[in-house]
């Protein structure tokens, strides 16, 4: 995906010509944009289409939201948080989708406590501290859902690499829990 913006213009000039519904600063704001926030939602996807549709929701997001922006920062920071809420609501509305909590074998009984207390962001930094493969891995097989067959696939790896990346993966984050909010995740 390449967008180009066609016409520069400062920030203040596209945030206060986007606030007045102007659509050459709106669609200026989202050729600036998109393709950042695109590799940035690509990171946690392989589905290009999915990626774009949630570039597109959270871009949307931004026009509504866009007379709140304060200037406080860069708006492609405020931009780049409202894009990652919006992939994050995505994920959330999967809930079949998602089992990446599980940090030991399906067949051990999971016991509640602070782990429920974490937010999806949390888990998403944590997820972002791996190796690029492992992180790769467990996002395709936890997030997305995909088989270790598929994601071998996609990956030019073995299915056996696949299942390796995705141990390390839990190994790796139940250190992390440990490390960063104090939280000890037992399997059994």
């Amino acid at each position: 995906m390449k967008y180009q913006a066609t016409t520069t213009y400062t920030e203040k000039e596209l945030v206060e010509g986007c606030i007045r519904n102007d659509r050459r600063y709106q669609e200026a704001l989202y050729r600036q944009f998109f393709d950042t926030m695109y590799r940035m939602v690509c990171r946690y996807t392989q589905d290009q289409e999915l990626a774009i549709e949630i570039v597109n929701n959270g871009m949307l997001r931004v026009f509504q939201k866009l007379n709140t922006f304060g200037f406080a920062g860069s708006l492609e920071g405020w931009i780049r948080k409202l894009i990652f809420h919006a992939m994050a609501d995505h994920f959330r509305r999967q809930p079949q989708k998602i089992h990446f909590l599980e940090l030991e074998d399906r067949n051990v009984p999971h016991h509640g406590g602070a782990m429920e207390d974490l937010y999806f962001e949390d888990i998403v930094k944590l997820i972002d501290m791996l190796p690029r493969a492992t992180r790769q891995v467990f996002w395709m097989y936890a997030i997305e859902g995909y088989a270790h067959a598929e994601i071998a696939r996609q990956m030019s790896i073995s299915e056996g690499t696949s299942k390796w990346h995705l141990s390390m993966a839990r190994q790796k984050l139940r250190e992390l829990l440990q490390q960063h909010y104090n939280i000890n995740y037992y399997a059994g």
